[in-house]
């Protein structure tokens, strides 16, 4: 019997990323509809089924970033996902090659060094590495001889590609209690919320085609949380280095649906960043760490890219 080695990630310690997300346009994240009403809305915003109140969902969210820092690394589309949407991902842990077809290969960066893959996460499937980097735990794809790929002449072997983790979790985004007051006080015709109403005109015969889009109102604010899993601590500060460029580029992109339309433009205000080593979360019964005061806080993206250097010296100054 062959013992296999599968050591667990390190777990070197968190660091959460909080900020007021103010939305400058309305923003529209659709929810699913139940019901058809004549008259009624056509694009329902997403709500808390408990309060009712519109959110951002941290899946939306991720998304965005994600898709921003694969077209920043100009990553190469090697995934069909649902619904006929391609994307980039890691095919297993080391680099490999995505097979399209027969005599098709698209190069992938394994998530072990992916800038996107290691903070986002990625899933296995069959797809072809070196055959020097297969080891007991990479399992083989049974009755397939290595071949050397054309482009490089490295042989390789085809496998059932390893999942990668995501080191970051992206919190749903829920309204800050003022901005909630307010919009509780705002007479629309909805909670919370404001139609939007659109005319799709035909070309040829000038009809128009009516559209009522629900939309969270520009000047609302939600509070925004990121958690990073430093398990690397040689690429923290690269990883951070593209969450801030990310963050950057969403705010002169849009976030939700309808962005060439003026949605969704939003802008991160107060970003600060807390930092707990793992020694402190072993400290039991101690009041010694405060975990509620932030390393080092930004007023704004540009603040943030401008002074991007105190990160590495205010945030993890020595790990504890």
């Amino acid at each position: 019997m062959t013992v296999v080695e599968r050591p667990q990630k390190q777990l070197a310690g968190k660091i959460r990323i909080e900020s007021t997300l103010l939305v400058e346009t309305g923003l529209h994240i659709g929810g699913g509809g139940e019901t058809l009403d004549i008259g009624g809305l056509d694009k329902p915003v997403i709500r808390d089924p408990l309060t009712q109140q519109p959110y951002l969902p941290g899946s939306s969210i991720k998304g965005k970033l994600r898709s921003i820092l694969e077209r920043l690394h100009n990553k190469p589309v090697n995934r069909k996902g649902s619904r006929d949407t391609f994307r980039y991902e890691s095919d297993d842990v080391v680099d490999g090659y995505t097979e399209i077809s027969q005599d098709q290969f698209v190069k992938f960066q394994g998530a072990r060094t992916c800038p996107v893959s290691r903070l986002f996460g990625s899933t296995g499937v069959k797809c072809w590495i070196p055959t020097a980097d297969v080891t007991q735990e990479t399992e083989k794809v049974p009755n397939t001889p290595s071949k050397s790929i054309p482009t490089d002449g490295v042989e390789h072997t085809k496998v059932t590609g390893r999942n990668a983790p995501a080191r970051l979790i992206v919190r749903d985004c829920h309204l800050e209690p003022t901005s909630a007051e307010k919009l509780k006080r705002v007479d629309t015709g909805l909670y919370m919320t404001e139609w939007k109403f659109e005319n799709g005109i035909d070309r040829i015969t000038a009809a128009a085609n009516p559209r009522q889009v629900e939309r969270v109102p520009a000047g609302s604010a939600f509070k925004f949380e990121l958690v990073y899993t430093i398990e690397n601590e040689t690429q923290v500060i690269e990883d951070l280095k593209n969450l801030a460029i990310a963050l950057a580029i969403l705010e002169d992109d849009a976030l939700g649906g309808h962005g060439s339309r003026g949605y969704g433009k939003i802008k991160f205000q107060q970003i600060q960043f807390f930092y707990r080593s793992l020694a402190q979360y072993q400290t039991i019964g101690s009041s010694t760490v405060d975990w509620t005061a932030p390393r080092i806080t930004f007023e704004d993206t540009t603040a943030l890219l401008g002074s991007f250097g105190n990160i590495e010296q205010q945030l993890l100054p020595g790990g504890s």
